[in-house]
């Protein structure tokens, strides 16, 4: 990742990637997160809720090119789409309302405000 500097202030510049999204998991990982994540992405309240719940087990959210990807916590690493998981961030949206989100620069992603 090449760092620039501007006006003395360094900063860091992320190659844009072609697919922002992540691959889909092989079929054993799939049913695993299937089984252990969406429950969680079934049963929240609110985004807040849903944020608490992944946040327990390990996991966060963000949003790339229109999609909701998890995120492990640990590492950043983006593991799968709320589509994936057979719940899209439309259904999520029409259930919790629509999220607040802080886009990146760039424009295709960003995270929850």
């Amino acid at each position: 990742m090449p760092s620039l500097t501007h006006s003395k202030v360094p900063w860091t510049v992320t190659p844009p990637a072609n697919d922002p999204l992540p691959a889909p998991p092989d079929c054993e990982t799939a049913a695993l997160l299937r089984a252990f994540l969406t429950p969680i992405l079934e049963r929240a309240s609110s985004w807040d809720d849903l944020t608490r719940g992944l946040a327990g087990k390990g996991y966060g959210i963000a949003f790339r090119a229109g999609h909701l990807v998890l995120l492990r916590l640990d590492t950043g690493a983006a593991v799968c789409t709320g589509q994936f998981l057979g719940v899209p961030l439309r259904s999520l949206s029409a259930r919790l309302g629509r999220p607040c989100v802080k886009v990146h620069r760039g424009g295709r992603s960003g995270s929850l405000a």
